[in-house]
């Protein structure tokens, strides 16, 4: 694709020259390109799940900005010319990420800790942590509790046992949307 600025010839330009050439307009500059075609086949099993995805974050993005009290901090967010419409949409389309579980702290005593790095491109909503013994079973589970870095969860534990060897830690995080992630950490 060929971009063109400052040019008395093609400035300003813009749609269909012919059968072949396409002109476009975008932040001051011209933009050539070829004619696209249409595709003699219809769209892929993922590309309906993702045109479905995509319906989903605009329904939830109007959702939003009718919605003066869910509005608030996607206004807050707001860049680069970006709507509270763009960064609820946004939002919707990415899922939060748990990037590093910590275990070093616990011990399988009660007060010791697990520090888990959840991320989002807006917000975690919450963190959940359950811990299971080795066959599977609940031992305890509740909410990690987000620190002033505004990156990581700690999570306290309220019951000891012998020890934390062969235990899992599954963390589950959710974000504005309510999508969740989990993670599996053995012990």
């Amino acid at each position: 694709m060929a971009t063109f600025s400052n040019n008395v010839v093609t400035h300003g330009l813009s749609g269909m020259l012919g059968d072949i050439i396409v002109f476009r307009q975008k932040n001051g500059k011209t933009y050539l390109s070829s004619k696209p075609t249409k595709s003699h086949h219809g769209p892929t099993e993922a590309q309906l799940n993702q045109q479905q995805k995509f319906q989903e974050a605009v329904i939830y993005a109007q959702a939003v900005i009718s919605n003066p009290e869910k509005l608030e901090p996607y206004a807050a967010k707001t860049k680069d010319g970006a709507s509270p419409f763009n960064v609820a949409l946004a939002d919707f389309l990415q899922a939060p990420k748990i990037k590093e579980i910590d275990v070093s702290a616990y011990n399988g005593q009660a007060g010791s800790t697990i520090r888990i790095r959840a991320v989002d491109d807006f917000q975690v909503a919450e963190v959940a942590v359950r811990i299971e013994d080795t066959e599977g079973a609940l031992l305890e589970n509740g909410m990690a509790v987000p620190q002033e870095n505004k990156l990581d969860w700690i999570y306290t534990t309220n019951t000891s046992r012998e020890s934390a060897q062969g235990q899992k830690i599954v963390i589950r995080a959710s974000d504005v949307p309510g999508h969740l992630t989990e993670s599996v950490q053995q012990v």
